[in-house]
C-alpha cells in the first residue's frame, strides 16, 4: 500500500472516530423530570404539557409535544417526559382541580386554578413567552422545579 493510500485510510479512520460521538448525540433521547411544588390542596389532578417551540405555547393543545396528567397524592409531585431529543423545550403546568383538562378562569379572564411554567418566570398580565420559559435538554436526565402560582 502506498504512502498516499495509507494516509487516506488513516484519515478516514480518524474522521470516523471523531464523527461517531456527534452522530450518537444526534440520535440521543433524554428524560426531563419536572418537580411541581406549591399545590394548594390534593383536589383533582396536575397536568404538565411540554412544547418544543414558541408556536402555541403555552395553551394551544395542537402544539403540545407531550402531555401528562396525574392524580395528586401529595403537595409536591414529579412528572417525567421521556424520549426528548436534545434541544429547547418549555413546560406549562396547571392544577386542574375539577379534572376538566382546562385552566379555568373567572369573568375577568384570570386563572382560578394554579399554574406554573419552566424557569418560573414572573407572570403579570399574560402568560410568559416561550423564550422566558425555555430550558435546554441535552443530557440523559434533566431535572427542573416549577412553583405553582394561585391568583
Amino acid at each position: 500500500m502506498g504512502k498516499g493510500l495509507r494516509f487516506s485510510v488513516l484519515l478516514l479512520a480518524v474522521m470516523g472516530n471523531l464523527l461517531w460521538p456527534l452522530n450518537a448525540k444526534a440520535n440521543f433521547n433524554g428524560k426531563l423530570t419536572v418537580e411541581i411544588d406549591g399545590l394548594r390542596n390534593k383536589v383533582g389532578q396536575v397536568c404538565a404539557s411540554i412544547f418544543a417551540g414558541s408556536q402555541g405555547f403555552p395553551s394551544n393543545r395542537d402544539r403540545i409535544l407531550q402531555r401528562q396528567c396525574t392524580k395528586i397524592d401529595d403537595t409536591s409531585l414529579k412528572i417525567s417526559f421521556d424520549n426528548l431529543k436534545a434541544g429547547n423545550y418549555a413546560v406549562a403546568v396547571m392544577h386542574d382541580q375539577n379534572s376538566d383538562l382546562n385552566l379555568n378562569r373567572n369573568d375577568l379572564g384570570m386563572p382560578v386554578e394554579g399554574f406554573g411554567f419552566s424557569r418560573n418566570p414572573e407572570v403579570r398580565t399574560s402568560a410568559p413567552k416561550f423564550s422566558d420559559a425555555a430550558i435546554f435538554v441535552a443530557g440523559p436526565n434533566t431535572n427542573i422545579q416549577i412553583q405553582l402560582k394561585y391568583l
